[in-house]
Order: structure tokens, then sequence, then C-alpha cells
């Protein structure tokens, strides 16, 4: 009868730790994701960079400034939704034995992230 109680106990002490690592993986899968939405944004930037290099002669100038606008606006929307997807994932789990990034970091890491994309822009612009 004790044995199968220590038993019991054992097997609920290694599900406990089979869940808990899980949920320290899937927290660092939602900080993978949001490095991931990072870099799209981040391409979003280069091709709004790449449109202006190529159609930077086209006249009027204003239409290959307009189009690369759209990407930086499209990088603006993906560092912001990234954000707000890794907070919402970050808040409804508990980390274990893993140091996930904080809620502020993510803000930080965005808002650095838009303010690069709107320098970008202004640049484009000053061209």
């Amino acid at each position: 009868m004790q044995d199968e109680q220590q038993a019991s106990e054992t097997r609920t002490d290694w599900a406990e730790d089979r869940t808990n690592w899980a949920e320290d993986r899937t927290l660092q899968a939602n900080e993978r994701t949001f490095a991931g939405w990072m870099r799209t944004g981040l391409g979003s930037v280069g091709v709004a960079i790449g449109l202006q290099a190529v159609f930077g002669k086209f006249e009027p100038t204003w239409a290959a400034k307009s189009v690369a606008s759209i990407f930086i606006v499209i990088a603006l929307v993906l560092f912001w939704s990234a954000r707000r997807n890794a907070c919402a994932t970050f808040g409804r789990l508990s980390d274990h034995s893993a140091e996930p990034l904080g809620r502020s970091h993510f803000t930080t890491i965005a808002s650095l992230m838009a303010l690069g994309a709107i320098g970008t822009g202004c640049v484009l612009w000053a061209l």
C-alpha cells in the first residue's frame, strides 16, 4: 500500500515536471516567434529602401515614395502586432526553469524597431 502511494506521488511529480518544462518551451517559442515577426518587419523596411533605390529616379517621385511608405507602415503594424501577441502569450503562461523576456523587453524592442522604421521613412521622403 505504501509503495503504491509512493509510486503514485512519483508519477504525479514527473507529470508536473513535464508540464512545467512544456510551459517553459512554449515561453521560449513565443520569444522565437516574436523575433521572427521582427525579422519580417525588417524585411518590409528593406523592401521600402529597395523600392526607393530602384525607383528613385521615377517620375513622379512621390509615387515611389508612397509605395515605399506603404511597406514602412506594414513594418510598423508587424512590430506592434508581434508585441501585442507576445505580451498576451507571456501573460497566459508561467515560467519555471526558463528566464523569459518580460513584457517590457517586448515593448522596448518593438518601440525601437518602430522608431527605426519611422526614421527610415523620413529619410526616404527627404531624398
